[in-house]
């Protein structure tokens, strides 16, 4: 298995939230900052994406998606220039999760929020707060025969429905993860963006099977048929970490899997990822996660799992 879909593998979303909009005449409306990572399409129309922090709006037309990886509050209008509403009280009155603004008859737009587990900052810290995908070109071939999909599935629910509309839009997210990561134009190091790299996709999967291994730099090096200060060097400029130091969150990560699992020790969980004491363990685990692995376990099993949903 390739290191990206080893990683997106274990991404369970904690909860998934689908909704549409539909608007039309000149219209504008201000939204909250999103608690997990929102992702959206436009069906019909066009439309400008304002986002808290970056200083140009951004052309939105039919086919193209975004993400947006941070919380931020942003808007989404027919003019960036005009007076924005609250989104909120149009979705809570929305009949079938599709609310409507305006005419209503110039603009779709469907999409999702996904909140994940806290671990999950170790993916997305990093990401560009707002990614742009554009359905026409020829790499977003698969967003294009998904997007329909999800809207019809969205606009005319039948049975099923919900199950078809969460596995499509994880489906889109995954997609415009892959895309804007394999985007040589882009600068932001991300440890995602690790994952995509061919020259270091050796050294990854030799890291990723063999977690516990006291690896080196030299060791990672001659797998990846480079020196060490490539690889050091390649390491620092695709993820913003040291190859040892993306050892460590890779660890941590499979250990946040196994400790909401909740069915190892903490004392055997830091054994079998390479940690001589439990008390090395916590120590990497509080300096990555800001907790101990005792109050990580606790905060995940406490907090009931809740169900994917379309709406």
């Amino acid at each position: 298995m390739d290191p990206l879909s080893s990683v997106l593998r274990t991404l369970h979303p904690q909860h998934v939230l689908f909704a549409g909009l539909r608007a039309g005449q000149a219209w504008a409306l201000a939204f909250p900052p999103p608690p997990g990572i929102k992702f959206n399409a436009v069906v019909e129309g066009r439309c400008w994406l304002s986002v808290e922090g970056l200083p140009q709006a951004i052309r939105l037309d039919a086919g193209d998606c975004f993400l947006l990886t941070q919380q931020r509050g942003f808007a989404l209008a027919s003019d960036p220039g005009l007076p924005r509403e609250p989104a909120e009280p149009l979705y809570e009155a929305a009949p079938a999760g599709i609310a409507e603004h305006g005419s209503a008859d110039q603009f779709f737009l469907v999409g999702g929020r996904f909140t994940f587990a806290t671990q999950a900052r170790l993916l997305f810290d990093g990401l560009a707060p707002a990614i742009v995908v554009r359905g026409a070109s020829e790499q977003a071939a698969l967003l294009r025969w998904a997007l329909p999909l999800l809207a019809r599935e969205l606009a005319e629910p039948a049975p099923g429905s919900a199950l078809a509309i969460e596995h499509l839009g994880q489906l889109m997210l995954i997609q415009a993860l892959r895309l804007h990561l394999t985007d040589t134009q882009q600068t932001f190091p991300n440890w995602l963006r690790v994952l995509s790299d061919h020259q270091l996709a050796p050294a990854i999967q030799a890291i990723h099977a063999d977690p516990a291994r006291r690896w080196t730099v030299a060791e990672l090096a001659a797998i990846a048929r480079m020196s060490r200060s490539t690889l050091a060097l390649k390491f620092k400029t695709r993820a913003g970490l040291a190859p040892l130091e993306y050892i460590t969150r890779w660890r941590m990560w499979l250990a946040t899997t196994a400790l909401s699992r909740g069915d190892q020790t903490i004392s055997a969980l830091a054994a079998q990822l390479g940690y001589l004491s439990d008390s090395a363990f916590s120590h990497a685990f509080r300096r990555v996660l800001g907790q101990s692995p005792r109050a990580y376990r606790a905060l995940t099993q406490a907090v009931p799992k809740r169900p994917c949903k379309g709406s």
